[in-house]
């Protein structure tokens, strides 16, 4: 007899922009986990599939969710290629390594430990996003599933992943000093064995050992006050960077060796400023909450800058269609594609930040030497709905047509002017509205920021 049974009033509102998340227990529970394999077995036939991967992270939630999600795809005759407890991007790795395109990753990236998700690719397009998550969710609420006997086979790419990440580094004669902080997520599983591969690098690991309670600090390193402890232990050190890893192993957060933060808009130019040479795309990929002085330095460099919408999904998309180089977004995902598989990880970020460090004298300061000044805001986080939140942006949207402003309006509204920019967008992974704003002076970016939180509030 079945354990699971169909569950025929899922919460619309977990099928997300990015993926399906919710808290575990409450909209998200085995039952639902089951009738989502149902019909992602049975959507994935109807594209001319019959194997799919799927992998968790380490949360506790995962293993039970897990069981009953393959439960429901197998039970449609799909075959499951498990790869239990993986990161992220030892998952899309083994899309690449495995030649097998549709697949699940149970995973909340960085969300609280009460939290998880599903991460689905239903063809050769990547994970789904907007239109796609939409489209699969009506799918599921019609309940009407294929019948089959799948089989299961577990199934290790360890070693393999790792001789990929070996053979894409190639280090300088500098040793380096690195702290590296997995922030007891699921790059825990497998940070200590990338490093040790490495003999011209010391680290010094902090929080590297799983644990889904997550005890010692949120594991979202694009957040700086989850960084306080691993920016103390740079300086204890006296490490040339502080690397740090979110939940699911696929983003990353950058510390000097002085203690401060790099976000990844910088983290960009200095890896543009090693590669533009090197690579005969020279278009740069980037997000629309990136600085001004990200493009700045692309023009300058002889590069085409090319800003796009925010989002995993979307961005890895554009990366494939357009055959960049390379490509980042400000909360951490970063995708290279020179020596590298195009899969956004932050563990390889972190190395290929150190890989150039190695071949010079200089400190991360010395790297962005030069570098237009602007002044930016953090992205500011505002509670809305999921109902009211793209009514919002909508106003914005209305307000800065209504004013005559240059706006980019791929994902929100960026409004741009001669002394900044305003950027407004709905989150796709909460019920949230985030902001951010900059300008060529303090007085420009307050002036910016007051003139656009005065709409939101």
């Amino acid at each position: 007899m079945n354990k699971y049974k169909i569950d025929r009033n899922i919460n619309p509102n977990i099928f997300r922009g990015y993926d399906i998340r919710a808290v575990y227990g409450d909209d998200l529970t085995e039952d639902v986990a089951y009738t989502i394999g149902l019909s992602f077995g049975t959507y994935i036939q109807d594209r001319g599939y019959t194997k799919c991967l799927v992998g968790h992270d380490n949360r506790v939630s995962s293993i039970p969710l897990s069981d009953a999600l393959i439960e429901g795809i197998t039970s449609t005759g799909v075959d499951v290629k498990f790869l239990g407890l993986v990161t992220t991007p030892m998952y899309y790795f083994a899309q690449k390594h495995l030649e097998i395109d549709p697949g699940i990753m149970i995973t909340a990236s960085h969300n609280p430990k009460e939290y998880n998700g599903f991460k689905m690719a239903f063809d050769d397009f990547g994970n789904a996003c907007g239109q796609m998550i939409q489209d699969f969710r009506t799918f599921t609420e019609a309940c009407s599933f294929y019948s089959g006997d799948g089989k299961v086979e577990n199934v290790d790419v360890r070693e393999d992943y790792l001789n990929l990440i070996r053979s894409s580094i190639s280090l300088g004669d500098r040793k380096i000093k690195a702290v590296i902080d997995a922030g007891n997520g699921t790059g825990s599983i497998i940070i200590k064995d990338v490093f040790d591969m490495f003999e011209n690098i010391e680290y010094v690991p902090i929080f590297c050992d799983s644990d889904p309670d997550f005890p010692n600090h949120h594991p979202d390193p694009s957040v700086e006050k989850n960084n306080e402890a691993l920016k103390k232990k740079v300086l204890e050190e006296k490490a040339d960077i502080g690397i740090g890893i979110d939940g699911d192993g696929d983003r990353v957060g950058i510390i000097d060796n002085k203690g401060k933060m790099i976000f990844i808009d910088f983290y960009a130019i200095i890896i543009w400023r090693d590669i533009m040479s090197k690579v005969s795309n020279k278009n740069a990929l980037f997000d629309v909450k990136c600085t001004k002085a990200l493009a700045d330095e692309i023009i300058r460099l002889g590069g085409n800058p090319v800003c796009y919408r925010t989002g995993n999904s979307y961005m890895r998309a554009k990366m494939r269609e357009g055959n960049f180089a390379f490509g980042n977004e400000l909360s951490g995902h970063v995708w290279f594609n020179d020596k590298w598989p195009n899969i956004d990880d932050g563990i390889y970020a972190g190395l290929r930040l150190i890989e150039v460090l190695s071949h010079t004298d200089k400190d991360i300061d010395g790297l962005l030497e030069g570098v237009n000044k602007y002044y930016s805001t953090p992205e500011i986080v505002i509670k809305s709905s999921d109902e009211e939140k793209f009514k919002v942006i909508e106003k914005v949207k209305s307000y800065c047509r209504m004013q005559e402003y240059k706006i980019n309006d791929i994902d929100g509204v960026r409004a741009e002017f001669d002394n900044g920019w305003a950027l407004v967008r709905a989150s796709n992974t909460g019920p949230n509205i985030t902001a951010r704003f900059e300008g060529k002076t303090e007085e420009d970016v307050k002036e910016i920021e007051n003139e656009f939180m005065s709409l939101l509030k």
